[in-house]
C-alpha cells in the first residue's frame, strides 16, 4: 500500500518528473579521459616549472671567475725580464709521490729586481725542484746554493718580447672561449625553460643578464691582456 500523504505518480510519468543531469563542460569531460588527464597534469606541471625557473647566476659567475683566475696564472708564468714570485706559481714539483705546487715545498722570495729565490725546506727535494724549474719552459737557468735555488732574470731582446705578447694574446683568447662556453651553457638552460613554457619576456630578461655578465668578463680579459703586453714590452 502507498504511504499516506505521499503523492503517487504512475511509473510512466516518472521520467519527465526527474530533471535530466546537466551535461559536463567539454573541458571537464576531457579530464575523465585518462590520457587527457595525464596531458592536462603534465601541462600544469610544465607551467609551474617555467614559473619557478631561476638561473644559477652564481654558478656562471664562479666559472667565469675561474677562467680569469687561470688567465692570471698563465700571465704570471710569462717572463718579462723583471723578477716576480708569481711566475713560479704554475710549476708543480714531484714531491713525496704527488705533484705539488712549488710554493708548498719551499719559500719563494724576490731579493733583487732581477732575482727570484726558492728556499727548499726539504734538502732531498732540491734536485726535483730544480728539475721542475728547468722543464717549466720559463727559460731560466737555476743556480744552486745549498737548499736555496737562485733564478737570475736575463734581459729580453725586443724580438723575444714581441713573441711573448703573442703568447699572452693566445692565453687571453683561451680565456674568452672559456667565458663564452659558460655563456652558452646559461643560454641553453634558458632555452630549455622557454620550451617548458617560460614567457618571452622572462626569456629576454635572463638572456640579457647572461650577456651582460659575459661582456663584463670579456672586458676584464681585454684589460688584463693590455696590461700584460705593456709590461712585457717595458724595458
Amino acid at each position: 500500500p502507498d504511504a499516506p500523504g505521499l503523492p503517487f505518480a504512475p511509473l510512466h510519468q516518472i521520467d519527465h518528473r526527474i530533471a535530466p543531469a546537466s551535461p559536463r563542460p567539454p573541458q571537464t569531460r576531457a579530464l575523465y579521459n585518462p590520457l587527457a588527464r595525464r596531458l592536462y597534469d603534465a601541462k600544469r606541471e610544465t607551467l609551474s616549472m617555467s614559473e619557478d625557473f631561476e638561473l644559477d647566476t652564481d654558478d656562471l659567475t664562479r666559472r667565469m671567475e675561474g677562467a680569469m683566475g687561470s688567465l692570471k696564472t698563465e700571465f704570471a708564468s710569462l717572463r718579462t725580464g723583471r723578477a716576480s714570485g708569481s711566475m713560479l706559481e704554475p710549476i708543480m714539483v714531484d714531491a713525496y709521490g704527488a705533484m705539488t705546487p712549488i710554493n708548498q715545498v719551499g719559500t719563494v722570495n724576490v731579493p733583487e729586481p732581477r732575482m727570484v729565490t726558492v728556499n727548499v725546506w726539504d734538502k732531498s727535494l732540491v734536485g726535483k725542484v730544480e728539475k721542475a724549474i728547468r722543464e717549466s719552459g720559463l727559460g731560466i737557468n737555476p743556480q744552486l746554493n745549498g737548499t736555496i735555488i737562485m733564478l737570475p732574470m736575463p734581459e729580453l731582446n725586443e724580438e723575444r718580447r714581441r713573441e711573448l705578447t703573442k703568447v699572452a694574446a693566445q692565453y687571453a683568447e683561451s680565456a674568452r672561449v672559456a667565458i663564452r662556453n659558460v655563456r652558452r651553457d646559461g643560454m641553453d638552460q634558458i632555452k630549455k625553460a622557454k620550451n617548458d613554457g617560460m614567457s618571452e619576456d622572462d626569456q629576454r630578461l635572463w638572456e640579457d643578464e647572461v650577456q651582460e655578465m659575459t661582456d663584463s668578463y670579456v672586458k676584464k680579459v681585454d684589460a688584463a691582456l693590455e696590461t700584460k703586453q705593456a709590461e712585457i714590452m717595458q724595458v
